[in-house]
């Protein structure tokens, strides 16, 4: 008894001899208990690109990545175009990490001779423990300008008429280790369409998938319905299906698709391409990772 009342005196006096800006986590240290953790979710996807259309990923904070889009012609040209393969679309772009919560982004497409920028911020990241989200949301914004010579010079023609904007959120669970999935409503507006009964603005759904099969190698897939309308009635839901090829510095997306323009306003509102009349675009995107700033580390 004595034995107890000594140990119980030693430690009250052990807690009040605390200075007062001792904080919570301190104390937890001294009686070896850990506050409670949060552990997110990370590489939902392999890279910026779960196909065509983007995923929730960004460049990390500082890196900038450079991505090689190609899609050849149609495979069912026939063998005077090699199956499509003597034909051509590109996309070449630059995404940058701003911080570890926004990126930017422009490219250049042959379709239409077409520029294109975007911004993209994380604002909710999927975790469990201390903090528990059950999703991944990133929103998405982007500007396209098309620079083909006006087919009628001799009118009125606006700088602004080139201009078209999508807006996506991007909604991401991560299953498991090998699955993840994304749905991105989509909405798309043009400045200036073909004929007075097209629509300006265009709706659409997108769902999107990735299964890995081992460390290196995943099956992605993606699917856009567009809502009806005019573009609806007129052109084709772009589908695509393809696996990624992780080889370290690189990330190798082989795939096929009914799309064969590769940035959100074309390939989402201007996809003609029947999978069953085997109009499919073979194609393949390259990204490659620099280290521009390296991120500072936080005062000890």
């Amino acid at each position: 008894m004595k034995h107890r009342l000594i140990s119980g005196l030693f430690a009250l006096l052990a807690l009040t001899s605390f200075p007062a800006g001792v904080s919570a986590q301190n104390l937890m240290d001294v009686f070896g208990e850990e506050e409670p953790s949060t552990q997110y979710a990370y590489a939902t996807f392999k890279t910026t690109r779960i196909v065509s259309g983007h995923s929730i990923e960004n460049p990390a904070n500082g890196v900038l990545l450079f991505m090689i889009s190609h899609h050849f012609g149609k495979v069912n040209s026939g063998a005077y175009d090699l199956f499509g393969l003597d034909q051509a679309t590109i996309r070449l772009g630059l995404e940058y990490g701003v911080n570890d919560f926004i990126s930017v982004g422009i490219g250049r497409s042959t379709y239409q001779k077409s520029y294109d920028g975007f911004i993209k911020a994380k604002v909710l990241r999927q975790s469990e423990g201390a903090r528990n989200m059950p999703l991944s949301v990133t929103l998405f914004s982007a500007m396209d300008l098309f620079s083909l010579k006006w087919s009628d010079p001799d009118r009125e023609n606006y700088f602004s008429s080139r201009l078209s904007y999508v807006h996506q959120i991007m909604l991401a669970r991560k299953f498991s280790d090998r699955l993840s999935v994304q749905v991105t409503p989509t909405f798309i507006h043009k400045n200036l369409v073909k004929a007075s009964t097209d629509d300006n603005d265009t709706y659409a759904i997108g769902t999107a998938g990735r299964f890995k099969i081992t460390k290196r190698l995943s099956v992605n897939a993606e699917y856009f319905h567009v809502l009806p309308g005019s573009v609806a009635d007129d052109f084709e839901n772009p589908l695509s299906v393809g696996v990624d090829i992780e080889t370290g510095g690189h990330v190798f997306q082989l795939h096929f698709s009914n799309a064969q323009p590769m940035f959100e306003r074309a390939f989402l509102t201007e996809t003609k391409g029947k999978w069953t009349n085997g109009d499919i675009y073979f194609g393949f995107n390259i990204s490659r990772v620099f280290t521009i700033r390296k991120p500072s580390m936080p005062a000890e």
